[in-house]
């Protein structure tokens, strides 16, 4: 690997690689890397495709295994690049969202979500994913995504406000 691709990645330690040793002394045998790619305040929502085997017409982040040899890092430019035509040369700093579960060949699973601004990029799915839009706080719930891809995002739009609150001034909050 050269030089200018690990120059690309600005994660400020958001996927430390430490966390995959935790988690297998935990139990946990494989590992998953997700996005909540963003843009105004919204996020990206990828539909499955019906025909897919695992959880056809579900609505989820992009997401996708770690390789065996592969580091959390690497694994999410990948899957973000087959899943939606572009890398993560940016990942927003303080936001890691995780869970667990039992995948479909019944070995205990983790997910690592971050937060990936979406910039001037354009979206191109893979036939892996028929559809795409973008949701916001209000449309969660009528979201088709699993429980722990709706608490991700959950936790993902509490961060974001939280965020905008610590940004704007004093005056436009109504305090003096």
């Amino acid at each position: 690997m050269d030089a200018s691709y690990d120059r690309r990645f600005t994660f400020d330690g958001v996927l430390d690689e430490s966390m995959v040793a935790t988690a297998m002394e935990q139990g946990v045998e494989r590992f998953v890397v997700g996005a909540v790619i963003h843009r105004d305040r919204a996020a990206l929502v990828v539909t499955r495709s019906a025909t897919d085997d695992f959880l056809p017409g579900v609505e989820e982040v992009p997401s996708g295994g770690v390789e065996d040899g592969e580091s959390l890092h690497d694994a999410l430019d990948r899957e973000l690049r087959e899943e939606v035509g572009f890398g993560a040369e940016e990942i927003d700093s303080g936001f890691l969202a995780r869970f667990d579960y039992v995948s479909g060949s019944g070995r205990p699973t983790r997910q690592f979500t971050v937060s990936v601004p979406l910039t001037d990029r354009q979206v191109r799915l893979s036939a892996e994913h028929s559809s795409f839009r973008w949701v916001d706080r209000s449309e969660l719930d009528a979201t088709r995504a699993t429980a722990e891809t709706r608490g991700v995002l959950a936790e993902w739009f509490d961060w974001v406000t939280q965020l905008s609150g610590l940004r704007v001034p004093d005056r436009l909050r109504g305090r003096h």
